[in-house]
């Protein structure tokens, strides 16, 4: 049974470790687990086209409403956990993933693809996104908020690591459907351990969270009731009052173009234009996951220490650069450029979610994770335009290169973005009320 509401009060009792590093840790291995399915279509893209005769855009929409799907039901999923709870919602998402994924193998259509790829699993996936890391983040942690974000964050990077090169593997060799299976085991494989260890709160056992003072004691338990969807679209309306809201999106939007859309989705098939083995290309591919935990968790700590307006100019402005140079460093062969630009892209692939989360929790207080999941809405929304619109300028122009350098372009706009937020400490960091309404 997996109900924490019903969980009587009883004194605290000692910890040799506080809790939340294990709900930390459960967390982290569930997003190890979605990614599983994550990894999946940039590996699988050129296989469909060759059996299905798909062009690159018509399998790009599937992945787009995908990432639509993954940003759109993120602030909704962070209201639900609020309500049902964070295990029920979190053992939900991992089956409609993992169905989503295993029925990917009978489809025969364009429109199976966007009903698996795109619905089921952008639905489930997006009920674990980045709205699940400040949810948990916010709940469990006072100290080390932004430390914690950039290890969770990092989960995604780490089940790419993990399952790219073996996705990879498995569909030369046994084909795509298999490796349709192996993703969807992968997040079945994760509902026993959060079940079994997921808590909703720390008032579920009777705690406060990790670090939590007088000053800020972390959310109250209740402090979510009522409708979740009336909730999310509430906190909505009152964050568009807000210029940091609007800087933040505009940012993180660009942000989703330049990762998700365009790397994720298309750096393997851009790579084999080049004459680049598919297995090399995703290999780098996993290779940059391995640079994104280091960026990511260091990024947390950094955000701990450092403006976080700072560093995500710093972030964009590099990885801006970077992707104007990447057409001119891609061929048959792994080159020393090509491996400088794979190490440093994985460590400014995700390092802007942390200073991300951080600002979003300083300007909403407690409605913050909400907040951060429309701003993360924006990413996904981005995203999806560039998994679309990349596939239908290689269609046209027979290379991605055009769109490698718009997206670097856009990302200095986001470092302007970014540079322009104007940052006022929030006195009651548990406060629902936005501390930055400018």
């Amino acid at each position: 049974m997996i109900d924490s509401e019903t969980v009587p009060e009883r004194a605290p009792k000692p910890y040799r470790v506080h809790p939340a590093w294990t709900v930390a840790v459960v967390a982290f291995v569930t997003l190890v687990g979605a990614a599983a399915f994550r990894s999946v279509p940039g590996i699988l893209l050129d296989p469909l086209h060759h059996e299905f005769g798909w062009a690159h855009a018509t399998i790009g929409s599937a992945v787009s409403l995908n990432l639509v799907l993954f940003g759109l039901i993120s602030p909704f999923a962070a209201a639900l956990m609020d309500t049902f709870g964070v295990r029920r919602v979190v053992v939900l998402a991992l089956l409609l993933v993992s169905l989503g994924s295993g029925l990917t193998v009978f489809m025969t259509q364009p429109w199976h693809l966007v009903a698996t790829w795109g619905l089921l699993v952008g639905v489930g996936t997006g009920s674990m996104s980045m709205a699940f890391v400040a949810t948990v983040t916010s709940r469990w942690f006072v100290a080390r908020r932004g430390l914690v974000a950039g290890i969770l964050t990092a989960g995604s990077a780490t089940g790419q690591l993990i399952f790219l090169p073996l996705i990879a593997m498995v569909a030369g060799e046994h084909g795509w459907r298999t490796a349709s299976l192996l993703a969807a085991g992968a997040a079945l494989a994760v509902v026993p351990i959060v079940v079994f260890w997921l808590r909703d709160h720390p008032h579920d056992l009777g705690i406060t969270a990790y670090g939590a003072t007088a000053e800020d004691p972390g959310p109250d338990r209740h402090s979510g009731a009522g409708s979740s969807a009336g909730r999310a679209i509430r906190v909505l309306i009152a964050a568009l009052g807000s210029r940091t809201f609007w800087l933040l999106s505009l940012g993180f939007a660009i942000c989703g173009m330049s990762t998700n859309g365009l790397i994720q989705t298309h750096f393997v098939p851009a790579a084999h234009d080049h004459g680049m083995p598919t297995t090399l290309a995703a290999g780098l591919l996993a290779v940059i996951g391995i640079f994104d935990v280091v960026g990511t968790i260091a990024s947390g700590w950094l955000s701990d220490r450092v403006d976080p307006r700072l560093l995500l100019v710093v972030y964009y402005l590099l990885r801006g650069f970077s992707l104007m140079l990447l057409p001119s460093l891609l061929g048959p062969s792994v080159e020393p450029p090509t491996w400088a630009f794979i190490v440093f892209y994985g460590l400014d692939w995700v390092a802007t979610v942390p200073p991300t989360v951080l600002l979003a929790r300083e300007a909403f207080g407690a409605d913050g994770p909400i907040v951060f999941g429309w701003i993360f809405a924006s990413h996904q929304l981005g995203a999806a335009v560039a998994a679309t619109g990349a596939g239908f300028i290689r269609d046209v122009q027979g290379t991605y290169a055009p769109a490698f350098v718009i997206t670097g372009a856009l990302c200095l706009v986001a470092a302007v973005a970014s540079g322009a937020i104007r940052r006022v400490p929030s006195a009651d960091p548990a406060s629902p009320e936005p501390a930055l309404m400018d």
